[in-house]
């Protein structure tokens, strides 16, 4: 019998309607010689601490670091029933096709019960980017050997273990340090939620240090041929700070005075320039999230779940947990019919059909640059849009926009930058003359007629040349003051956890991270930033995220190494590089473990002082136990929001 292993109950459906697997058996679905079988997330978990020793259930300081030989899973009890499914038909099966999602996590969840349950017989992969039929089917006709993304397993048990070292031993002490100072809550601390966490109390204190500095700036109104167009005053570089601010309010009054004063302006340098902007690439996961944040107000594991649910239940789009925005070469050829359902699907497309070419082939197009996966884009099991729930709606709009842009020409438009002379002030004058809307056609304000107020437009410059006069129409002093660091969003937070080299001081740390993934992946940011809300790290204001005071007291007293959002980072290296083969697993918690041994002697005689409760009421009785990926009954996938041991 050839056995296929899905993540969840609806995606084993989707592959057993291909496959022919029609009859339901006990949690499984069987054809002739094929069963389908199905996890429910993860259905071992790695054993807590009293499971090596029972003496660990007690919290106490001498017994830091726990460091286990010999690594222990467990079958979760509440899916303990389809675990001895899984488990009888592991033992039953010929050959097994591992058919979870197509990431380390999905390889992890197959893996560890092949390994757990001593199957030794031949293995394939099934590497899935969607779940409508055709694409299933074509993925069916094209496995992979087994071998080839065994690597993935190992990288992910890695991530796993080296959140449990530092989950279990970090809160233990830092909890029990917290108690000889009195604080009685429990203090979570992870290899990925610390360093984010501290992302947003530097934010925090870069707001509250901020000393607002006064500058000014002048609009001028010129006019010419009876059109009317703003020029902005240019300072002395002397009279700037960095950013070009004019800090001296007496040269800005006397430059006023004298323009207001003046009649005309002459024109001293006209130039324009024609400027091609290329289609933005198709979304990953974190550029989806960053902008739904920014459009729509979405949490960061809200955009996730749309998306999934987007790729799951209606079929509507590919793998939504990627981490790249290219397309591979091969899937070029399909462009034609994917179009062609989408236009079907929705008449409101029909303005852009003459616009649209399929054969063109954009810069995503780049087998060189697509990782495991893809960017996420439609497929064409395309359907009305209208139908879908309203957030549903929203983001399937975006998704599909980004993917339309594709086929469209450039976005053309001619700069024109004017340099003008009034009264001894130098003045400019900056337009924008659209010559080909392109791709820009195919997003949503653009299909759909604007309410309210619309976004302001750049303006239009009148036909200048150099030595023309312009009439001075008006003047405008401004009196502003520097702003300060806006505070985070959910999607400005995932764009700095993806980013984080940029907030790295150390130059030799900041060029290793280079070419970083940064904190976390695109499948955990999102929990990250949900499981420190839910423990009272973060509080949410609007779209706007804040650190709370037991958070700033915790990212005081950890190690920095610890909240350093580079270590993060250079871990995550570390286990690409278990990966690609070039570290072992045993190489790589051998170091995770040495490392913690270090920090916990340097802490051990620490003395806190925490302010303010770190966990909400009802969620302190557990903090080291992991929760990891898992699926409901009914087969749709959640992401729990991480706990201590992350």
């Amino acid at each position: 019998m050839r056995l296929f292993l899905c993540e969840k109950p609806s995606q084993a459906k989707d592959i057993a309607k291909v496959l022919g697997a029609n009859r339901r058996g006990d949690g499984c679905w069987v054809g002739t010689d094929v069963t389908v079988t199905w996890c429910i997330g993860h259905l071992l978990e790695t054993a807590p601490p009293d499971s090596y020793d029972a003496r660990y259930k007690r919290w106490v300081l001498a017994d830091l670091p726990i460091i286990p030989e010999k690594w222990k899973m467990l079958v979760k009890p509440k899916t303990a029933s389809q675990f001895k499914a899984v488990k009888r038909l592991l033992s039953e099966a010929r050959e097994l096709v591992i058919a979870t999602d197509a990431d380390r996590e999905g390889e992890m969840i197959a893996r560890e019960l092949v390994e757990h349950c001593r199957y030794r017989g031949p293995i394939s992969r099934l590497w899935l980017s969607a779940l409508d039929d055709a694409s299933i089917r074509k993925a069916l006709a094209a496995l992979k050997p087994g071998t080839e993304t065994f690597s993935l397993y190992h990288s992910a048990l890695g991530r796993s273990r080296a959140d449990w070292l530092i989950g279990m031993n970090m809160s233990r002490l830092f909890t029990l340090l917290g108690r000889q100072s009195g604080y009685q809550g429990v203090l979570p601390v992870g290899r990925v939620q610390t360093p984010t966490l501290r992302l947003v109390v530097d934010r925090d204190r870069s707001i509250a240090d901020f000393v607002p500095v006064a500058y000014w700036a002048i609009d001028v109104q010129l006019q010419s041929a009876g059109e009317q167009f703003t020029a902005q005053w240019r300072a002395p570089e002397d009279a700037c700070d960095d950013q070009g601010r004019c800090l001296n309010q007496a040269l800005a009054q006397q430059a006023a005075a004298a323009i207001g004063a003046a009649s005309s302006a002459r024109a001293m340098k006209v130039a324009t320039e024609r400027v091609r902007e290329a289609a933005p690439l198709p979304f990953d996961l974190g550029t989806l999230q960053e902008l739904c944040s920014k459009k729509f107000g979405l949490g960061a594991q809200e955009t996730l779940d749309i998306a999934q649910a987007l790729y799951e239940t209606h079929k509507l789009i590919t793998y939504p947990r990627s981490d790249c925005g290219y397309l591979p070469l091969s899937q070029h050829s399909e462009a034609p019919a994917i179009l062609a359902a989408l236009q079907r699907a929705d008449t409101s497309l029909a303005p852009l059909q003459p616009h649209l070419q399929p054969q063109r082939r954009s810069r995503a197009w780049n087998d060189a640059k697509v990782s495991a996966h893809h960017g996420i884009i439609p497929t064409a099991a395309a359907s009305d849009p209208s139908r879908l729930p309203a957030k549903h709606k929203a983001v399937y709009t975006l998704i599909r926009a980004r993917y339309l842009a594709q086929f469209l020409p450039n976005h053309e438009y001619d700069r024109t930058q004017a340099e003008f002379d009034c009264a001894g002030f130098a003045l400019r004058a900056v337009g924008k003359q659209i010559v080909e809307p392109g791709w820009r056609r195919a997003l949503p304000e653009a299909l759909t007629p604007a309410k309210g107020r619309e976004a302001p437009v750049a303006q239009v410059l009148p036909l200048l040349h150099e030595g023309q006069d312009c009439t001075v129409a008006g003047v405008n002093l401004k009196d502003l003051w520097t702003q300060p660091p806006k505070p985070f969003t959910e999607g400005d937070l995932i764009k700095a956890m993806k980013n984080v080299a940029k907030l790295v001081d150390d130059p030799r740390l900041k060029q290793k991270l280079k070419d970083t993934t940064g904190i976390g992946t695109e499948a955990t940011r999102a929990g990250i930033i949900q499981g420190l809300l839910d423990r009272g790290y973060l509080v949410k204001h609007g779209k706007a995220l804040s650190a709370t005071p037991a958070a700033f007291s915790l990212i005081d007293a950890v190690p920095r190494a610890i909240a350093d959002p580079g270590t993060t980072a250079i871990w995550e290296q570390a286990l690409d590089m278990v990966q690609s083969g070039e570290m072992s697993l045993e190489e790589f918690v051998a170091k995770q473990s040495a490392w913690m041994s270090k920090q916990v002697e340097r802490c051990a005689g620490l003395r806190l002082t925490i302010s303010g409760p770190a966990t909400p009421a009802g969620r302190s009785g557990t903090p080291w136990k992991k929760k990891r990926k898992s699926g409901t009954a009914a087969g749709k996938r959640t992401r729990k929001p991480k706990t201590a041991a992350q």
